[in-house]
């Protein structure tokens, strides 16, 4: 009898601003935490947290990420393309605003980081990112419980 994978956090940590409330809702939830960046990175001594160190070739923790992402999964990252192949997967995918990244809203996300990037390849001086906010965090936690949730 094969038993379904148990629900998981993949986390694109090497920028992630959220690892703390992150590891917060996993100890709570008893939920395993991979914790994947291009370097090593501090994560606390818990055994729900793993730490994946991939090599610094280009996308080498996207390429992990997307390959373990899965229905059982929740990935976490701001990296578009990387949503697009999480959710490929089955994997539900928040940014770290606690936006969720949708088969609906994908689309849209990745035409609009194709005109930014034509726009700052012309030479366009276009704002980066709102600045992360408290409402950011408080919105993150919320929505990553519901993920987990219905990860179950």
């Amino acid at each position: 009898m094969n038993t379904p994978p148990s629900r998981r956090i993949l986390v694109d940590a090497d920028a992630c601003p959220v690892k703390d409330e992150i590891y917060k809702v996993a100890w709570r939830l008893e939920v395993p935490v991979c914790v994947v960046s291009n370097s090593h990175l501090r994560v606390p001594a818990h055994p729900l947290i793993t730490r994946i160190v991939v090599s610094d070739g280009f996308d080498a923790a996207d390429d992990w990420i997307a390959e373990a992402a899965g229905p059982s999964a929740v990935v976490i990252t701001a990296d578009i393309l990387l949503a697009d192949r999480a959710l490929k997967a089955g994997a539900q995918v928040l940014a770290p605003t606690g936006k969720p990244f949708t088969t609906s809203s994908i689309g849209a996300a990745i035409a609009t980081r194709a005109i930014m990037a034509d726009l700052r390849a012309g030479g366009d001086q276009i704002g980066g990112p709102a600045a992360f906010s408290k409402a950011d965090r408080s919105r993150f936690l919320q929505a990553l419980d519901a993920a987990l949730v219905r990860a179950r």
